[in-house]
């Protein structure tokens, strides 16, 4: 919820790409800063019902400010408001604890006196977001990390109304959750069919800090982000002013369609600093589908652990562009697997469209359902390959990652100097049967340690050719110099999984 911060893994740096949510706060704090609504469900009249991007596209012209779009669609953005019980904080109070702007009056109080506790080591917080309704019976899309294990929502429209709204479902790798209102007659707006351009004016619609029906106005400054957010990230990124409690709300066009769903900024301070990141539309869609009509997401899924093809990958394995899912390892019993992939296959392509990188098949994947038939163009041992396959169900939760590294001790049998690699026999190290060279020493500033190497990695091959001794290692090596190669390409498995890293020659 708020306050929370991703663990960026590649784009962003950790803790500075923050969820959107207002900082959740006791009941006792709720009455500082929330005007109190009666509870109740008080539907609009039906003369409201009315599909609000229709109204703005009815506009003679664009307008040179947005005050005429504004009109429109403020209508069916609503602010969220839920109740969450959690283990009581012992009176601790932290930055992502409180709900004020630093410095404010508020937040100089409860840093003084601190936050209230109830006395059975159990406290009920609340927390705020924002939403907008997707049709005039009442659905509503939000973020998930606002909704997530509410004990009750509420939601405020424009007017000033409060309604009782219901958990649909949710969809923790896109962060999107779809909530419903009992009644109809509610005024709603549409998602775009098309994606924006990089420059386009975006209008952003929310909560922050519990301020509803805050607008702000940008444009689209990048599209396709990865904020290591998850394996499906392709956030547009937006400069429209947004803060915690915009989480949930909704980024128009100039035509009142919505583009995306904003979900997370870029802050150090935890205050707007004009970086912002929003869901696609065509993502929002998708998961609003199937939460809808099933109340969970189900995934195509194939099975393998994948990897990027990087220039020096390429260049190792003798691909001609750097581009496609490299496979470290398929899945044991997975549909890759079944089809006969294997580790150091290249995927290019599903169903003829291009795949660029990882990231690109897993979306590519992921957006596919569980039991369909597709053909994945891939590049075995050099040659170019279609696999046909069907798709198997993602699985809810990610398999346990092995840990070779347990009970490790060093035993430094070899010393490759060059690659700054101190190696040992797996069985030996584990004491038991293994395969591969275990990693038990990797010296600062070296070769490996500059590729990602890790006390503890198993090499498994080098080369393409399985080893299970340092010797075999160093014939590898020589082996590939012998050939007029410029790097090495190792598969490595560490708690992470397996991957594949391509170490230059010339420093080994």
């Amino acid at each position: 919820m708020n306050g929370r911060f991703f663990q960026s893994r590649r784009l962003l740096p950790a803790r500075r790409v923050a969820l959107l949510a207002t900082t959740i706060a006791g009941l006792g704090l709720a009455a500082f800063v929330l005007a109190p609504h009666a509870p109740g469900i008080t539907p609009f009249g039906t003369a409201q019902a009315q599909n609000l991007t229709e109204k703005v596209q009815q506009l003679p012209q664009r307008p040179v400010g947005f005050a005429d779009i504004v009109e429109k669609v403020k209508p069916a953005v609503i602010s969220v408001r839920v109740k969450v019980e959690r283990p009581a904080n012992s009176g601790a109070t932290t930055d992502e604890d409180l709900p004020f702007p630093p410095g404010s009056p508020f937040e100089r109080f409860f840093r003084r006196f601190g936050m209230p506790n109830q006395p059975n080591g159990r406290e009920v917080v609340t927390g705020q977001g924002s939403g907008f309704f997707i049709s005039r019976d009442g659905y509503a899309v939000t973020n998930n990390h606002v909704v997530q294990n509410a004990e009750s929502v509420q939601v405020t429209a424009d007017d000033g109304k409060t309604y009782t709204a219901k958990v649909i479902g949710t969809d923790p790798r896109t962060d999107l959750a779809l909530i419903k209102i009992e009644g109809s007659g509610f005024p709603y707006v549409k998602l775009a069919e098309n994606s924006p351009r990089i420059g386009d004016w975006v209008i952003a619609v929310g909560n922050p800090f519990g301020l509803g029906g805050t607008v702000t106005a940008g444009i689209v400054s990048a599209r396709g982000r990865d904020i290591g957010a998850g394996p499906y990230d392709d956030f547009i990124q937006i400069d429209a002013p947004v803060n915690k409690g915009n989480s949930g709300g909704p980024t128009f066009d100039v035509d009142g369609n919505v583009i995306g769903v904003n979900t997370a900024i870029f802050s150090p301070s935890g205050g707007s600093v004009g970086i912002a990141f929003a869901i696609p539309a065509d993502t929002v869609k998708n998961i609003v589908a199937q939460l809808r009509d099933k109340g969970s997401v189900t995934r195509g899924w194939i099975g393998v652990q994948i990897q990027t093809v990087t220039p020096d990958l390429a260049d190792s394995m003798g691909l001609k562009q750097a581009t496609g899912a490299l496979v470290s390892e398929p899945q044991k019993d997975s549909p890759a697997a079944i089809a006969g992939i294997q580790s150091g296959d290249v995927i290019t392509s599903v169903d003829g469209a291009p795949i660029h990188d990882a990231r690109d098949l897993a979306r590519h994947i992921g957006t596919m359902s569980p039991g369909a038939s597709v053909k994945l163009g891939t590049i075995h041992q050099g040659q170019d390959k279609t696999v046909t396959l069907t798709l198997g169900t993602l699985p809810n939760e990610k398999q346990a990652a092995n840990d070779p590294g347990q009970n490790q001790r060093e035993v430094p049998d070899s010393d490759l100097p060059r690659l700054g690699l101190t190696l040992a026999p797996a069985s030996k190290v584990s004491g038991a049967e293994a395969m591969g060279v275990v990693v038990t020493a990797v010296a600062s500033g070296g070769v490996a340690a500059d590729h990602g190497f890790q006390v503890g990695d198993v090499i498994l091959d080098v080369g393409g050719k399985s080893v299970s001794t340092p010797a075999d290692v160093r014939k590898s090596l020589t082996e590939a110099r012998t050939e007029g190669k410029h790097t090495v390409l190792f598969r490595v498995k560490s708690n992470d999984g397996t991957r594949f890293v391509a170490l230059p020659l010339g420093n080994a």
